[in-house]
């Protein structure tokens, strides 16, 4: 008996998780994302307002997400985004792509890259920047997760 052709493995969408963390309430921003990332052939969940970070990390987890957008406009960068990033660590998700956007001066956003988070999107950053940035991103997190731990 010969064995049944199997098609080749089609890559799942890439999952991302748009949040709106703290006290912040305009969100906006990050409905016009979550809708460019949909009709760019993502899967978004939108939490909506006032996720704690701790809220954040579990919908990241129970939704098998490959990054975690945060907006932020409330200036509770500093201390949201790498609570963010080291609860998703804390559950076994630092594989997950943490970004985001807001008002960030440059050198915070030098530090919140030292502690884990990926590139940030200012208003006015053209979506097909977010876009390209999160293909790219999140191929490479999967190919080196597919080549297991480096030793």
């Amino acid at each position: 008996m010969s064995p049944v052709p199997t098609a080749p493995a089609v890559p799942r969408p890439i999952r991302v998780l748009v949040a709106k963390a703290g006290l912040d309430g305009h969100d906006r921003g990050a409905k016009v994302v979550a809708s460019a990332l949909r009709d760019a052939g993502f899967e978004v969940i939108y939490t909506g307002l006032r996720q704690t970070p701790e809220m954040i990390a579990e919908a990241a987890l129970q939704e098998d997400v490959d990054v975690v957008g945060l907006s932020i406009h409330s200036g509770a960068h500093m201390t949201l985004f790498p609570r963010v990033v080291a609860l998703l660590r804390e559950r076994g998700l630092g594989h997950v792509v943490v970004t985001g956007g807001g008002i960030i001066p440059p050198a915070d956003a030098k530090a919140l890259e030292a502690v884990g988070v990926g590139r940030l999107f200012g208003p006015g950053t053209p979506t097909r920047d977010l876009v390209e940035y999160l293909r790219s991103t999140v191929a490479e997190r999967r190919a080196a997760r597919a080549a297991g731990p480096v030793r």
